[in-house]
């Protein structure tokens, strides 16, 4: 008879066969794409951010350095990459996706969501919280102690919209004192986004922790060229996590992924916590001005990115 070790390694061994197979993960290509897991991670990497040393991939992914100079090489003939050398040390690499990267990244993420939601669209709604739930459970366990593992990030689902306008609601009346006028606000802008959902150019992100949702952040289309950053929050269940700045990256890499040439948002004064976040990640205040909404005389700022 097996020992308890034995049986649980077994198990685990069971769980990670039948993953890889759930998600295609055996074959030579994943989704039906020209790319390779390690490929398709490298540009989801790349697409986060405008430039990075091709190290700092490397490490983060854990790949074989002569692997990823496999890789980089095949991006660069493919034409989805820029590169040139690091101005601190010429033998480094610094990347970046093309226009035409960042359209083979949105065509791999396209297919990334839909796989995704075939797969949940066959399971109940509370088959389908047990599953992330669980997911979760596995992520906390397994994945180091750093606050990326500390809570998930997942689409909507049916009453996230008013999670959303109840907890801005409850928590700006708390925290600075606005009035009803504000939750009215949020409202508008929740049903704005059922109402014209573009999943190719919009997405909205709900920042789950043991089960509850703790912290959204929208990104909607303005035009063509300029997206806008909507109702990032993060409620106290979820500070110090780095959970702020993981949901505005996010907001950041799909605007990339879809071609965007620019994010602004629109915030107040009085919101420090959030404008560090928007600094920190590039954003430039633009704008500001007086203004008496929500109860309150405030000073509405505007902030942009270029991407």
């Amino acid at each position: 008879m097996p020992s308890n070790d034995e049986a649980r390694i077994s198990a685990v061994r069971a769980f990670n066969r039948f993953y890889t197979r759930q998600l295609g993960l055996l074959g030579q290509r994943l989704l039906e794409s020209p790319f390779s897991l390690s490929e398709a991670r490298v540009l989801y990497e790349l697409s986060r951010r405008d430039s990075v040393a091709a190290k700092e991939i490397g490490a983060e992914l854990d790949l074989d350095p002569g692997y990823l100079s496999r890789i980089v090489q095949k991006f660069a003939d493919e034409g989805l990459i820029s590169r040139k050398p690091l101005p601190e040390d010429r033998r480094q690499q610094q990347l970046k996706l093309t226009a035409k990267g960042r359209q083979a990244f949105a065509r791999l993420d396209r297919s990334s969501q839909e796989e995704v939601a075939r797969t949940l669209r066959r399971m109940s709604e509370g088959e389908q919280r047990r599953l992330t739930a669980a997911m979760a459970t596995v992520e906390s366990l397994l994945g180091s102690p750093c606050p990326r593992a500390s809570a998930t990030l997942r689409e909507p689902r049916p009453g996230d919209m008013g999670w959303v306008v109840q907890s801005h609601g409850e928590r700006y009346a708390g925290e600075y004192g606005f009035d009803s006028s504000f939750e009215a606000l949020v409202a508008e802008i929740a049903a704005q986004f059922l109402r014209s959902f573009d999943a190719s150019r919009e997405r909205c992100w709900i920042a789950e922790r043991d089960g509850a949702p703790v912290g959204s952040v929208f990104l909607v289309r303005h035009d063509d060229e300029v997206a806008k950053l909507r109702l990032l929050l993060v409620e106290p269940a979820g500070r110090g996590l780095g959970l702020g700045k993981r949901l505005v990256g996010e907001c950041i890499g799909f605007a990339r992924a879809c071609g965007y040439r620019k994010i602004t948002l629109w915030t107040q004064s009085i919101l420090t916590e959030a404008r560090k976040i928007y600094q920190d990640a590039g954003f430039v205040l633009v704008a500001s001005e007086p203004h008496r909404s929500f109860g309150q005389n405030l000073i509405g700022e505007t902030w942009e990115m270029r991407l």
